[in-house]
């Protein structure tokens, strides 16, 4: 067998465990995000309340909807109206997945390259705290959350920037997020986050909105 025929079969090889690793990956966010789902349903069940005015909002950008859970149970912890933000490009499955991925890097190179975002821009006159969650890809916050820093002001307001994340974060993406945020006219700026773990040992929702509670409030 050649050389050329080698390549060409190391190379399809290759192919198949990419694709592989990525609808793995995709399948666990498409079954984490339907058993949160279950669980946010069997709470407004019980709950059934709705949130009245405050001057605290929460916006964020989920998933698979693990960061989606945290903010909303944030949300309900101080009464506060939720913002999400949807991305198109990112739907759940392995097209979604490797385009968030292929995003996140681009992002490193060219501080420009943002996703459309839906919302692009929200009004948060009058809100006193503003509370920002996003999963950590590649070690930053998701690029749908540099997109709405980008385009919004933050005016007197403290921000609250959250992460849910998998492995690690990199302090030089927050520390750059920070200054983004402080020249749109916050007033100051703090970051919690709580680790989950790898996808295969993850916490628990639960475990997850406990420490949630139990650190941050």
């Amino acid at each position: 067998m050649s050389l050329f025929q080698w390549t060409g079969i190391i190379l399809i090889a290759l192919a198949v465990v990419v694709i592989g690793i990525l609808g793995a990956v995709a399948g666990i966010e498409i079954y984490q995000s339907r058993q949160i789902a279950q669980l946010e349903l069997a709470a407004k069940r019980v709950s059934g309340s709705d949130v009245g005015f405050s001057r605290t909002a929460v916006v964020y950008f989920s998933r698979s909807g693990n960061t989606g859970l945290a903010a909303r149970h944030i949300a309900s912890r101080l009464n506060a109206e939720t913002i999400q933000l949807r991305a198109p490009a990112y739907e759940l499955g392995p097209v979604g997945l490797a385009n968030a991925l292929s995003d996140a890097n681009s992002l490193k190179t060219d501080p420009m390259a943002f996703p459309e975002v839906i919302p692009a821009v929200a009004d948060l006159s009058g809100v006193d705290t503003i509370w920002i969650g996003s999963p950590v890809w590649l070690y930053s916050p998701a690029p749908p959350i540099w997109a709405f820093v980008e385009h919004n002001r933050f005016d007197g307001a403290h921000v609250v920037l959250f992460n849910t994340f998998n492995s690690n974060f990199g302090d030089d993406h927050i520390e750059r997020l920070r200054a983004k945020v402080l020249v749109r006219g916050a007033a100051s700026f703090e970051h919690r986050t709580v680790k989950r773990g790898r996808m295969t040992q993850q916490l628990t929702s639960e475990e997850m909105l406990r420490i949630i509670d139990e650190e941050w409030f």
